[in-house]
């Protein structure tokens, strides 16, 4: 893991260092090479057969019937609920979740349901079975909403890439078929999940009627999201991706990336390698972070503005998330360039931050230089099903 080359050592010493995403890896060489020799046709018209291969791989993945490639993570997700809802239905959601919060409100405007967020009872990003029980209700007048849907999310960005264990996420499932509710899983990182728990990806599926999941966000792949369930709503998916402007021709060229995106899933153990050691190095030099589960770390500030400027201004590119500061770890990082970071972003200043929410981990004896966890490099930290 450690940089080999003069000028990869030389890119993370002067030019910034971007933790904005797990978005903004760059396509690999393969990737390119089999983008370039893709055996193609039109889509629209007789189905590309590269797209067709990527389709039924991750419907294999997931457990599920079929899978439509679409354009985004955001229309994957549109396409499900519209699928799902009928106009003036309500649907729950984990308070924070990506339908709820960057999506542009697409799940009422387009897809014509009312959304209502459900706080974190279970835990950051997570809501117990109890919690939908009761969010679901009953049938009433005539005049009221009708409940029909959960949007649930694995792993829960804003909550810092928190992830729900197969137990967990079956049980609410459960929970919401039982109330008459169908189950939309947005798992645009299910794949961290899966790493993370050491489980495949089908197994943090169940129950749930409809998946979506992302290549290009931990993955490399340029462009690209699958949406699964069975085969009656991959045919009706087929028609709302038109509708929304979604449909392709030679698909294929992009379908190939996401093909070797795939057999990159495994190497998400070291993004989340790499996380844990930078929240140690921050909570090392005194500021407040919470333990992360995946390749997520999440600064508490006072000032959010500041913060996020004398981080620019240092040369670490980070986003805002949830009132917090956000640093991703991705593929197209070293560990240099995680020393590079800690050592630019330097000692908190004196009322620059919060104090300690409760709920995050105490700091520890110092972090651990990635010099030293070069023999852990790769490695998913330990973890118990559920935490």
């Amino acid at each position: 893991m450690r940089p080999t080359s003069r000028a990869r050592r030389a890119k993370s010493e002067s030019g910034p260092v971007d933790l904005r995403s797990d978005t903004v890896t760059q396509p690999t060489k393969q990737m390119r090479a089999a983008m370039a020799a893709a055996e193609v046709g039109d889509d629209v018209l007789d189905r590309d057969p590269t797209m067709r291969a990527l389709e039924e791989r991750v419907a294999g993945l997931l457990g599920a019937a079929d899978s439509l490639w679409v354009p985004s993570g955001s229309m994957g997700n549109l396409i499900a609920l519209m699928a799902h809802l009928t106009r003036g239905d309500a649907f729950l959601a984990p308070a924070g979740s990506h339908v709820l919060e960057a999506e542009l409100g697409t799940a009422a405007w387009l897809a014509g349901g009312m959304p209502r967020p459900l706080e974190h009872d279970g835990g950051p990003g997570k809501i117990t079975p109890d919690a939908v029980r009761r969010a679901a209700g009953g049938p009433g007048p005539y005049y009221t909403m009708r409940t029909s849907l959960l949007c649930l999310e694995n792993t829960h960005n804003a909550a810092g890439g928190t992830v729900t264990a197969p137990e967990e996420h079956a049980a609410v499932a459960a929970a919401a078929r039982a109330a008459g509710l169908s189950v939309h899983l947005d798992g645009a990182r299910l794949w961290h999940a899966a790493v993370a728990l050491g489980v495949p990806p089908g197994a943090l599926t169940v129950g749930a009627d409809t998946v979506q999941v992302c290549l290009s966000k931990g993955l490399g792949a340029p462009v690209g999201s699958l949406v699964a369930g069975s085969a009656e709503f991959t045919a009706e998916a087929r028609r709302l991706r038109k509708m929304l402007g979604g449909g392709v021709r030679q698909g294929g060229v992009l379908a190939a990336a996401g093909l070797v995106a795939l057999d990159r899933v495994d190497r998400l153990a070291e993004d989340h390698e790499r996380a844990r050691v930078l929240a140690e190095g921050l909570r090392e030099h005194g500021w407040q972070v919470s333990e992360p589960e995946t390749n997520i770390v999440l600064i508490s500030v006072a000032d959010l503005a500041g913060t996020l400027t004398r981080f620019e201004d240092s040369g670490v590119r980070v986003a805002p998330m949830a009132g917090k500061v956000r640093l991703m770890t991705h593929a197209d990082l070293t560990d240099g360039d995680i020393d590079t970071a800690l050592d630019r972003i330097g000692p908190v200043e004196n009322g620059v931050q919060d104090p300690a929410p409760a709920h995050l981990a105490p700091a520890g004896p110092g972090h651990r230089s990635l010099r030293r966890a070069a023999g852990s490099a790769g490695r998913a930290p330990a973890r118990r099903a559920g935490r």
